[in-house]
């Protein structure tokens, strides 16, 4: 969005955390941001990311991969004794809530400065949304934008939360509630989330829920790449970038790896890049042996030459709700995918009408089974098996979302002149 959103005729400041914790970091796209976009960077009592694994740990219930599955979201009661407790609920909503008094005082002095027409509060994390009723109260006609990256009641706080036992729910549901309350609009990016809210928040008016979709950056058109060269024995290769956490666990992936028969699993390989949240998680990984590699984070750059290298892009997710964000840059790579999905998730409908790839349902064992092997069998074939629709594909591209982006931002402003 600050990259795209100038060419609409957006100024853009951006403020973020000077030292927010993250599994790793890559400053080359700053470059791609216009001279135009201004930073600023507020201090965050922020937990390392190692501390903070390391106590999400101690308070969920299990490490174990195949705690969450797609057809189970019932709400974890948080266990565990008074320290358990005491800790997990000093960092509620999220352990980024230690920004806030850094980001309250630098977002007022920006707004009154900077003569800020329009705020956009990007969530998660999700204790942003803290700062909405209090922008609200300081500037009761600044037109704010809740948008939210991931829906989080339903599903984020159960799959990758922090804390949520019922006192971390109850503050969530609190701090959702206002913010959407207060704010002028809120931006979804899936059809299925903006669902989720218009049901949760039915005496708000329909149309505050809009959603704009993720997308990718790749140059346009996006063309099919020619098929990786290979050698007559050389193994399918499937290549996963990003996190493996609580909506991508690879529990049911692996499993259905195991059942192949050896001479097909042979001719299988399976490439983690990024980081794999749980030791459990790697130990489910591991049991491929000779049919895993895991290479941890890389720069975007790096991940991206692999992303090239490949003969599919394997997307694995949980979530009924959320897409990851993988997924478009999955759209915009010209590789096939290969995706083990919720079942009425808007991943599979998004990789059928993009005709990107081939899908099975995460929680089916026997559609699994079929998924690898016709993947394995069609490799030899790719180039006429793959046929991507190129136009729907591009309307996921970054410029033309934030094009719809700017138009959404203009149309409130124009709103609130009218009042």
């Amino acid at each position: 969005m600050a990259k795209y959103l100038p060419e609409s005729g957006v100024h853009v400041d951006v403020l973020t955390a000077r030292n927010a914790a993250a599994v790793g970091k890559d400053v080359r796209p700053l470059a791609e941001l216009s001279a135009d976009v201004r930073i600023h960077r507020t201090w965050a009592l922020d937990l390392p990311f190692g501390l903070r694994k390391a106590i999400k740990k101690v308070l969920t219930r299990s490490g174990k991969p195949g705690a969450m599955k797609s057809a189970a979201y019932a709400p974890k009661a948080g266990g565990g004794g008074a320290l358990k407790r005491m800790v997990g609920n000093l960092l509620l909503p999220d352990p980024q809530v230690g920004w806030l008094p850094f980001a309250w005082r630098a977002a007022k002095r920006m707004v009154r400065k900077n003569k800020i027409d329009i705020v956009v509060i990007t969530v998660p994390p999700f204790s942003s949304l803290m700062l909405v009723s209090r922008l609200r109260k300081a500037y009761p006609k600044l037109p704010i934008v809740v948008d939210f990256r991931d829906e989080w009641l339903t599903t984020t706080i159960d799959l990758v939360s922090f804390n949520n036992n019922e006192r971390a729910r109850a503050i969530a549901t609190r701090t959702e509630a206002e913010a959407v309350r207060d704010a002028t609009a809120v931006v979804c990016v899936t059809d299925a989330a903006v669902r989720e809210l218009k049901k949760r928040y039915s005496q708000e008016d329909a149309a505050k829920f809009v959603c704009i979709p993720n997308g990718f950056d790749r140059p346009l058109p996006v063309e099919k790449k020619a098929a990786r060269r290979r050698a007559e024995n050389d193994p399918a290769v499937l290549t996963y970038l990003g996190t493996v956490y609580g909506s991508t666990d690879p529990t049911p992936v692996v499993e259905a790896v195991l059942r192949l028969p050896e001479e097909l699993r042979n001719r299988l390989r399976l490439r983690f890049i990024g980081h794999v949240e749980t030791q459990g998680y790697r130990d489910t990984l591991q049991r491929l042996g000779k049919s895993v590699e895991l290479i941890g984070f890389l720069p975007q750059a790096q991940a991206l030459e692999y992303m090239d290298a490949t003969d599919y892009l394997l997307l694995i997710t949980h979530d009924p709700i959320n897409v990851a964000a993988k997924l478009y840059d999955y759209l915009g790579s010209g590789r096939p995918i290969v995706a083990a999905v919720h079942a009425a998730g808007d991943v599979r409908r998004i990789v059928e009408e993009t005709r990107t790839g081939w899908v099975a349902a995460v929680n089916d064992p026997e559609g699994l089974d079929r998924l690898l092997r016709e993947a394995v069998e069609r490799t030899a074939q790719m180039e006429e098996a793959f046929a991507p629709d190129a136009e729907k594909i591009a309307a996921y591209h970054r410029r033309p979302l934030a094009a719809r982006y700017a138009r959404l931002l203009e149309s409130l402003m124009q709103g609130e002149r009218a009042r």
